[in-house]
Order: structure tokens, then sequence, then C-alpha cells
């Protein structure tokens, strides 16, 4: 069993930067692609970043291209997703993916999620 919990959100104003991650506890899935997604109200869930197993490819949704970072630790089971330069339009619960095969960008193509953290871009 694998269980993600994410840590980090809050308050940032617009320009600001937050880092965010997720912390595997359990069987560790160090073969496992990971992936951030974010869902605004009202709004569907919508892929943001991804990560192969060894953190060699990363992947990453044109809207936060060049300000948000994806990034891993397998030695701490740990992503973390440093996001620079926020805009209020990035005002979402992100949460953390793990998938063992399957299309990066497709939420139902993976295995585990975590519970999601809050992120509120706003002056």
């Amino acid at each position: 069993q694998v269980q993600l919990v994410e840590s980090g959100g809050g308050l940032v104003q617009p320009g600001g930067s937050l880092n965010v991650s997720c912390t595997t506890v359990g069987d560790y899935v160090t073969s496992y692609t990971m992936a951030w997604f974010r869902q605004a109200p009202g709004k569907e869930r919508e892929f943001v970043a991804a990560i192969s197993w060894s953190g060699s490819s990363t992947y990453y949704a044109d809207s936060v291209k060049g300000r948000f970072t994806i990034s891993r630790v397998n030695a701490k089971n740990t992503v973390y997703l440093q996001m620079n330069s926020l805009k209020p339009e990035d005002t979402a619960v992100y949460y953390c993916a793990a998938q063992g095969s399957g299309r990066y960008y497709l939420g139902d193509e993976y295995d585990y999620w975590g519970q999601g953290t809050q992120v509120t871009v706003s002056s």
C-alpha cells in the first residue's frame, strides 16, 4: 500500500514563490512516474508537471512552463514542486500522484493520489 502526503501549500502574493512537497509513506514506488495535478473551484482537474522515476525526464503544462520546476529525491521518498512567479490563476488544490505506467498527462491513469494541499495566490 502506498500513501502520498503533500505539504507546503499556503497563501502567497502574486509574483511570489512557494514550494510544495509530496512524501511517500509505505512501499516506495521507486519505479513510478510522479506528478502534480491541480483543481481550481468549479474547474476540472488539470495536469501540472511530471517526472520520471530517475528524474531524468520532466514534463510541464504550457501554463506553468518556465515558472514551475518538478524534482525528486528518491533517497528521501519525496517529490517537490517549486513554483515561482505565481499568478492568481494558479490558485487551486494541488495533488501529488504516482503512476506505474501510462500517459503522464492523464490523471485517470495514475494509481495513487495524495489528499491535496491548497495554494492560494492573492494580494
